[in-house]
C-alpha cells in the first residue's frame, strides 16, 4: 500500500503505441500487479500509448519536448508533472528521452525500463541492427533498474532469443518483443511487492543479492 493505505501508485512514461504499456494494463487488470495505473505521461502529443490509456479510464498527460525552448526546462516540467501524479513506482514503457539525473535520484529504486538488448551489451538505439551486424547468437530484452548513466541500470530480468540466419531487423524486434510483453509485467509485481529492491546499487530479490538478471528463454 501507499502512504495514503490505498494501492501503490504507478506512472507509465511513453513515446509511442504504447505495447508495453497494454502488457502491463492487461497484466494489472488480470490482478497480476496489485497496482494502479495513475497516469500515463508522454513527451510526444497524440501518441497511441495515450490513446490506449484513455480507452482504459487512465488519467493521461503530455510534456511535448518540442514545446520548450530547452532541456532543462522540459526536465522541470516533467518533474513537476510527476510529483503532481505522486507515483510510488514509474515504468518507463518504449519512453525514449533520458531521464535528468535530479529525477532519477529522486525516484531511486522505484523506476523500471525495459531495453531490447541482453545488457550490457548495445545500450542505446538500433539494438536490432547492431546484433545481426555483429553476428551474435542471441539476443533479447532487459527490465533494470534506472539509474543516471543510460542503460546502466542493473539488471532484474532478461528474455533471450537465438538469433537466426533468416533473421531481419524486423523478425529479430517481433520476437524479441513477445519476450517484453512477458518479463516486464514480471518484473513490476516482483517490484511492487517488494519481492526486488534496490539497496546500495545492488539488486535484491527474495531477501538475496541477484549476482545476475533472471533469465527466461524463448518458448519454441
Amino acid at each position: 500500500m501507499n502512504a495514503t493505505g490505498g494501492r501503490p501508485r504507478l506512472a507509465v512514461l511513453v513515446s509511442g503505441g504504447g505495447t508495453n504499456l497494454q502488457a502491463i494494463m492487461n497484466a494489472v487488470a488480470a490482478g497480476q500487479i496489485p497496482v494502479e495505473i495513475a497516469c500515463v505521461i508522454s513527451d510526444k502529443p497524440g501518441v497511441f500509448g495515450l490513446e490506449r490509456a484513455r480507452r482504459a479510464g487512465i488519467a493521461t498527460r503530455e510534456v511535448p519536448f518540442a514545446e520548450f525552448g530547452t532541456r532543462a526546462e522540459f526536465d522541470n516540467e516533467l518533474a513537476r508533472v510527476l510529483a503532481a501524479v505522486a507515483p510510488d513506482f514509474i515504468a518507463l514503457a518504449g519512453y525514449m528521452r533520458i531521464i535528468d539525473s535530479a529525477t532519477v535520484t529522486r525516484y531511486a529504486g522505484q523506476m523500471l525500463n525495459i531495453h531490447p538488448s541482453l545488457l550490457p551489451a548495445y545500450p542505446g538505439l538500433h539494438t536490432y541492427a547492431r546484433a545481426l551486424a555483429a553476428g551474435e547468437h542471441w539476443h533479447g530484452t532487459t527490465v533494470h533498474f534506472v539509474t543516471p548513466e543510460l542503460d546502466a541500470g542493473p539488471g532484474i530480468v532478461q528474455y533471450r532469443v537465438p538469433v537466426t540466419a533468416a533473421d531481419t531487423e524486423q523478425t529479430l524486434q517481433e520476437k524479441v518483443q513477445r519476450g517484453e510483453y512477458r518479463i516486464y509485467p514480471r518484473a513490476l509485481q516482483w517490484l511492487v511487492t517488494g519481492r526486488v529492491r534496490l539497496v546500495a546499487g545492488q539488486v535484491i530479490k527474495d531477501g538475496s543479492p541477484l549476482q545476475s538478471p533472471v533469465i527466461v528463454e524463448a518458448v519454441t
